[in-house]
């Protein structure tokens, strides 16, 4: 008696639209509760066969390729896959007339051989549209976008420019053009269009992120899918702005009588410059936060912008800053090396 394949998402009890999130809390459920150590005796048993059922189908719906193809060919999908490659060999290696036992022609097994193969083996399954063959969804693509840390605050629309294959119009994608190979498409059949499309990407990213755009892939064949498109995100090293998680970094330069005596100055941030208290007696390195004036958190807020003071000195010195400096070198102050001089001294 032929046995029903098993449902992977039913195994895990979730609808075809599950998420990644959802599959792997489902798997940590399921696998705890039917854990073979958990039981004994004849359930111990029962309970294996579930386990392996449970892991089977954690392993593919876990993994992203995996699962588009399974999605589409159910649980033939591992054949399918074998098949599909083997037709495509057979494409390329161009079977047909190829010479069998003792030299003689046999009639060639080729890319139309394997896709009757399929709708033999796979009742037709895939295809669409009643066209001959059977249906591939179509290559992801991928590429890298750059975003500036003003971009990750805000978010940010790019335009991404991408080489679409169309069907050659001078051969009308036959790839020859009276008894020779077409010189437009080099006897290919396709032709490359460059095409520019708007990507949102989201506020708060990070560097390596990957985002997907459904369906901006290659065209699939025989009324196949088209493939998606995935963006992979670089934020460049910013020459002001240092990022730490959702918390921004920034150094602030202020003069010594500001440090000494307190001021107020203008600090810049990812938007507008804000005016900011450095309070009295203030040390190099010491750090002023602005909350909030960070990046988007994945938790939701924002993080906060740190200011990190440095004590700088004024590019030249007047006569009157020449005397107030010598008036300053006369009062007696604690000696600032004191403390460095002791420890290297213990060492």
């Amino acid at each position: 008696m032929a046995t029903t394949p098993r449902d992977y998402y039913q195994t895990l009890g979730l609808a075809r639209s599950a998420s990644a999130d959802d599959i792997k809390k489902a798997y940590r459920k399921l696998a705890r509760q039917y854990h073979p150590d958990l039981h004994s005796g004849a359930k111990k048993s029962e309970m294996e066969k579930k386990f392996k059922e449970l892991n089977e189908a954690h392993e593919v719906l876990s993994d992203p390729d995996k699962r588009k193809k399974y999605d589409q060919y159910g649980a033939d999908w591992e054949q399918a896959e074998a098949f599909e490659k083997a037709r495509q060999q057979a494409g390329a290696r161009g079977f047909g007339g190829a010479r069998g036992f003792g030299g003689q022609e046999t009639g060639g097994f080729g890319a139309e051989n394997f896709s009757d193969m399929f709708e033999n083996l796979f009742g037709g399954r895939g295809r669409a549209g009643g066209g001959r063959g059977f249906a591939m969804p179509g290559e992801d693509l991928e590429t890298e976008v750059d975003l500036t840390l003003r971009e990750v605050l805000t978010g940010v629309t790019k335009r991404v420019s991408l080489h679409e294959p169309q069907t050659c119009s001078t051969c009308q994608g036959s790839g020859t053009l009276r008894g020779r190979p077409c010189p437009t498409c080099q006897g290919t059949g396709m032709t490359s269009e460059l095409k520019t499309i708007e990507v949102k990407i989201p506020a708060g990213v990070q560097d390596g992120t990957r985002v997907r755009v459904a369906g901006k892939g290659q065209p699939g064949m025989n009324g196949g899918k088209r493939g998606d498109l995935y963006l992979h995100v670089v934020i460049p090293p910013d020459p002001i702005f240092r990022r730490q998680g959702s918390d921004v970094h920034v150094a602030l330069p202020v003069y010594p009588w500001e440090a000494a005596l307190g001021a107020d100055v203008m600090a810049p941030t990812l938007t507008e410059p804000v005016r900011v208290k450095v309070p009295a007696g203030s040390r190099a390195e010491s750090k002023l936060r602005l909350k909030g004036k960070g990046l988007p958190s994945a938790t939701g807020g924002h993080g906060d912008l740190f200011l990190t003071l440095q004590i700088v000195m004024p590019p030249s010195v007047t006569e009157e800053e020449q005397t107030l400096y010598e008036r300053l070198g006369r009062v007696k102050h604690p000696d600032p090396r004191a403390e460095l001089l002791y420890s290297a001294q213990r060492r």
